[in-house]
């Protein structure tokens, strides 16, 4: 499964446990706020989403 924009924080993180430390380095709040997309919570925290999602790739690939 690719990971995608309107993947939640939490479901990708239970998919993928590695890209728990991409979500901390991006500083998207993935504990009370990781029941949102992650298009969502790149726009709350401030992140980039292209950045994001690139790197999430990359994590999740390891």
């Amino acid at each position: 499964m690719k990971i995608s924009k309107d993947m939640v924080v939490n479901d990708c993180i239970k998919l993928y446990p590695k890209t728990i430390g991409v979500f901390t380095q991006f500083k998207i709040d993935s504990c009370c706020g990781g029941a949102v997309s992650i298009e969502a919570a790149s726009r709350r925290d401030g992140a980039g989403l292209d950045a994001l999602l690139a790197t999430l790739e990359e994590a999740a690939l390891k």
